[in-house]
């Protein structure tokens, strides 16, 4: 893909999460490899509705800005995605109503943030932490990233939002909705007591899909 079809996509799946109400106002940030090592990213105080693919900021191999306006003040979660691991051809945070809520329930699991409701949630994102509140823009929530080792692929951030890597912007759009609609269930189906996937369907989904499962 060329630099200009790969901001075309970045602008044009933002609008679409913006569209469908998973982020709003001037909320959320994206980011992706370019060939040559770079980032593409979305500039601080944009709205994913109204982002100019001329303007995104665009950082070197070496993580200098060498053009477009400067970048969101979350820098610090993308650089950590990227560093960790390997894998990451994009990252994207937003400020998703479902999983934002179910972050704020008391039984919140830290370490295995989504139940097991449904195969596609394990399959696009294996486990999710949750990390603790920061401040926005806090340095503190890529050093929390870090911390993880690359194990995750997803990670939600309490009172604030999710940060999902994919291998590209399609894939990471793909997994931070359905991070979001498995939120939503969790939420509709609290005082139920629901039917999950068993351990051992589970197992089957994590070894018949390839799926990254940190213990």
């Amino acid at each position: 893909m060329t630099e200009n079809a790969l901001r075309e996509q970045i602008c044009l799946l933002a609008k679409s999460l913006f569209d469908r109400g998973l982020t709003h106002g001037n909320t959320g940030n994206i980011s992706a490899r370019t060939d040559d090592g770079g980032l593409l990213v979305s500039p601080t105080g944009t709205s994913f509705g109204r982002l100019d693919p001329a303007r995104l900021s665009r950082f070197d191999a070496s993580g200098l800005l060498v053009s477009g306006d400067q970048p969101t003040k979350e820098m610090p979660l993308h650089t950590a995605f990227y560093d960790t691991r390997s894998t990451a051809g994009a990252v994207v945070h937003l400020h998703s109503c479902h999983s934002v809520a179910l972050s704020m329930t008391p039984d919140a699991n830290e370490d295995d943030f989504l139940p097991p409701f449904t195969p596609y949630g394990i399959m696009k994102l294996g486990r999710v932490k949750l990390l603790p509140f920061f401040l926005p823009g806090d340095p503190a929530m890529g050093d929390a990233v870090r911390g993880l080792a690359g194990k995750r692929t997803a990670v939600m951030l309490a009172n604030h939002g999710p940060v999902v890597a994919g291998k590209d912007v399609e894939a990471a759009c793909n997994a931070v909705e359905e991070l979001e609609e498995t939120a939503k269930l969790a939420l509709m189906m609290r005082g139920i007591k629901a039917r999950m996937l068993t351990a051992e369907q589970v197992g089957a989904v994590v070894s018949k899909f390839d799926v990254e499962w940190d213990g």
